[in-house]
């Protein structure tokens, strides 16, 4: 099995479909190439299979099952219909709240269940950082939200297209809110770093400020094609002779929009900060480094 970066594969729906069965049966096989006692006639290609379904249902440090709306590979199917809610024009202050409230909602969700757990935390920080991204969601999306209205220099329709836009900075000031209340703890504890053979060398403080770090900058470019790219594409599409003829059909394109959006940015944005992330020994704490010769070491940084 070559080696490779297969961190992006969890997010491929098709993992999202996989039987219990089929399941067990890529978990054996990769602990079989584990112990060298593979069946004849398995090839890398059903190799990569099994990972990429082991990846993108089983949390790699408590090895349990992921809650199916919190895997990866069900973070489109379960979050187009919120961006696509979030995007709605004309939003009022009701389901302004109500559309921030339940993004925040399915991202903590996902927080906890992709969390690096290789360490206990209290579930009183993870209340914490629901509760503090929530407040922060909806006061920045309301407070935009008025302030448009309140503009008189802007035309309507420049109104409506600035509104279009403030989910992003409400998304993406929360995300880094949740991440930075869920996961201080981090800084003071430390994260597990393992060597090259996979084994536990120690608690680095330093690899937990740059988990946290890397955590908080994917929380914001991730959002950013998704919240900015279909309000952009919608402006120019809702002026097409088709969509003003068939008014109807503006929900179900601007639902592909965000589909489309969605299903391109995701796997980018994580490609660009995998889950596992790697940093050079000579950087982590003394008495870490002294403890192993492999040259860099690896932490799960969560998503």
């Amino acid at each position: 099995m070559a080696a490779s970066d297969t961190s992006w594969t969890s997010l491929i729906p098709a993992p999202f479909f996989v039987t219990e069965s089929r399941l067990k049966e890529a978990i054996q096989l990769l602990e079989d190439y584990k112990h060298g006692t593979l069946p004849p006639g398995i090839t890398n290609k059903e190799l990569w299979g099994a990972q990429k379904i082991k990846q993108a249902i089983i949390h790699p440090d408590t090895n349990e099952k992921i809650f199916m709306p919190f895997r990866m590979s069900g973070y489109v199917p379960f979050g187009t219909p919120i961006v696509v809610g979030l995007l709605l024009p004309n939003q009022t202050l009701a389901s302004t709240v109500f559309w921030q409230w339940l993004n925040q909602s399915h991202n903590a969700g996902v927080n906890y269940a992709n969390r690096n757990a290789t360490k206990p935390s209290p579930t009183s920080k993870f209340i914490l950082g629901y509760t503090g991204a929530v407040i922060s969601a909806v006061s920045i999306a309301v407070g935009l939200n008025i302030l448009v209205q309140r503009a008189n220099k802007f035309t309507p329709s420049t109104r409506l297209l600035i509104q279009r836009f403030v989910p992003f900075p409400a998304v993406a000031s929360a995300n880094v809110c949740n991440v930075v209340l869920m996961r201080h703890g981090e800084l003071e504890d430390g994260i597990d770093v393992l060597d090259s053979s996979g084994q536990i060398v120690g608690s680095s403080r330093i690899a937990a400020k740059h988990a946290l770090l890397e955590t908080a900058l994917t929380r914001v470019v991730l959002p950013m094609p998704i919240l900015v790219l279909p309000p952009i594409i919608m402006s120019v599409l809702e002026k097409t002779s088709l969509l003003r003829s068939y008014p109807r059909l503006v929900l179900p394109v601007h639902s592909l929009v965000c589909l489309a959006a969605f299903g391109l940015a995701l796997p980018l944005a994580i490609s660009l900060f995998p889950q596992m992330s790697e940093i050079e020994t000579s950087r982590l704490e003394p008495e870490i480094a002294a403890r192993t010769t492999s040259r860099t070491v690896v932490y799960n940084k969560g998503l």
